[in-house]
């Protein structure tokens, strides 16, 4: 049976929720990275920088949401700066989205090989890192390997337990502390703007990565026009109001003039404190385990947004086409999913080889690197929308001129915060660490005279960059989902034009 080009449309609005917020990792976000920004950003005015942030990228999921509308993709950033901004910037932008994803991705094995080896020694099994890290690298892949579904629900179930626990923790300490656990004192402008505030913006931003990946899956989604833009929603709204009460209701429990301190030297410990002693040491012991299911159910998040960039870039010839192909059965991009694997595999070695610690330099690295990228692409997918909408007559001042502009700028000073202080992203002051964005840009210039010498020395495959993007220009009309929802149209028919005017919405 031939391999098809395309994905097949399966998924629903609620998984792609699932798929979309396992990226953002929740219960590994707050307790790895929520004592950090205590610590180093605002301190007890976190809970508001983390409302900003997700107001900031409400408004940049306005135009995304509106962009998703009209075209069903598996291309991500990738497709969206093709049409806003050009071939040569997509080309750019979809190598810095394969480096990304696939820095990330492999950064979370090696925290979960590091935290599966603290937690299950405290059970007093001992194993190496590499073991927890090999079992991580293969439970992904296989995963992947399978069609899109299978991934969702094993998210389904890792993600209800990481919440609920946290979940728990909260309403422990309200029930302990009332009132005063939402102190007033988080919103007040002199306490948001104490400390270090640009630090913490960092910090919050940081943590919704994942949240722009619901795009990825629109060749398999049911409705695309419908489940992409409401999960884009649904995912950002749910990760903001849980990493502000959360982070609210910490700093309720140590008190706003003294959680910055025990930030400061409890750290990574902070969240498991309070769960011992407001809920119980059996609650942090299961907490502790769920850390690590987190880090997993996020490693295959970001492994599956990685594989449908190498797929999408393959498939369009601008890497090897053998990558670009979905299994005849679990319409599933396999074959980059295999490589992607293996690429971990490989990276994974060569670290567990030179004796390099898996938190300290795998884990922090890869995961800055990766962060670094996802942001900057994100801010450049914002400007992309108001370039696609500027060519067409059905665009909004809101939601495709202001809103994403907005977005943009606090998504371009995040890139910039992470860029300057990309040596506390990693935590090292290691050289060659704090080199690494230079990768991201090598890979945007090499982009980018990639596909300058396409364009005249490949013409055709240059033409096909994102050229199957589908339009979808009645919003909420499944009939252009593809598979699922009918045959939508497709490049070379006379109507197919992503960029010409549509219907006014």
């Amino acid at each position: 049976m031939a391999e098809p080009a395309h994905l097949r449309g399966t998924l629903t609005t609620p998984k792609i929720v699932l798929l979309v917020v396992a990226a953002a990792a929740p219960l590994a976000c707050v307790v790895g990275t929520v004592p950090l920004a205590f610590a180093l950003g605002d301190g007890a005015g976190l809970p508001a920088v983390f409302v900003f942030a997700g107001v900031v990228l409400l408004c940049f999921s306005a135009g995304y949401a509106a962009m998703s509308r009209r075209i069903v993709h598996a291309g991500g950033f990738y497709t969206y700066v093709r049409l806003g901004l050009g071939r040569p910037l997509a080309v750019a932008a979809g190598l810095v989205a394969v480096v990304s994803y696939n820095a990330a991705a492999i950064g979370l094995t090696g925290a979960f090989g590091y935290f599966a080896r603290l937690t299950v020694a405290g059970w007093g099994l001992t194993l190496p890192w590499e073991v927890w890290t090999g079992l991580a690298v293969a439970v992904v892949a296989v995963l992947g390997y399978r069609q899109i579904d299978v991934s969702a629900r094993v998210l389904s179930v890792l993600m209800a337990a990481e919440i609920g626990v946290l979940a728990v923790l909260d309403v422990a300490i309200l029930a302990d502390r009332g009132l005063h656990a939402l102190p007033g004192a988080s919103f007040q402008p002199h306490t948001v703007f104490s400390g270090a505030l640009g630090v913490s913006v960092m910090f919050a931003f940081m943590s919704f990565i994942g949240f722009e990946s619901a795009a990825l899956y629109g060749e398999e989604a049911r409705n695309p026009t419908r489940a992409v833009p409401r999960a884009t929603y649904a995912s950002v709204v749910v990760i903001a109001g849980f990493y502000a009460l959360t982070a609210w209701v910490a700093v309720g429990a140590e008190g706003p003039d003294k959680v910055r301190g025990s930030a400061g030297e409890q750290l990574g410990n902070l969240f498991f404190s309070l769960s011992t002693r407001y809920v119980s040491s059996t609650m942090s012991s299961v907490m502790q385990a769920l850390l690590c299911t987190s880090m997993l159910a996020a490693t295959l998040a970001l492994h599956n947004a990685a594989n449908r960039y190498t797929f999408v870039l393959s498939r369009d010839r601008l890497l090897p086409a053998r990558l670009g192909r979905a299994h005849p059965r679990h319409s599933s991009p396999h074959r980059a999913s295999a490589v992607q694997s293996g690429l971990t595999v490989v990276v994974v070695a060569a670290f567990a080889a030179g004796g390099l610690d898996p938190y300290t330099s795998l884990a922090t690295s890869l995961l800055g690197l990766g962060t670094l990228g996802i942001v900057a692409l994100q801010a450049a997918a914002a400007v992309a929308v108001v370039g696609f909408f500027r060519r067409r007559d059905d665009g909004h001042w809101w939601r495709t001129v202001l809103a994403p502009l907005i977005g943009a700028a606090g998504l371009i000073a995040s890139t910039v915060l992470l860029v300057d202080n990309f040596p506390l992203l990693t935590g090292t002051s290691a050289t060659a660490v704090n080199a690494l964005p230079w990768l991201l840009a090598a890979a945007a210039v090499g982009g980018l005279g990639y596909a300058l010498w396409l364009r005249r020395g490949r013409p055709a495959v240059y033409r096909g960059i994102a050229a199957d993007a589908r339009a979808a220009d009645t919003p909420g009309q499944g009939g252009s989902a593809g598979p699922a929802g009918g045959p939508g149209l497709r490049p070379g028919s006379a109507d197919f034009d992503p960029a010409a005017p549509g219907p006014r919405v």
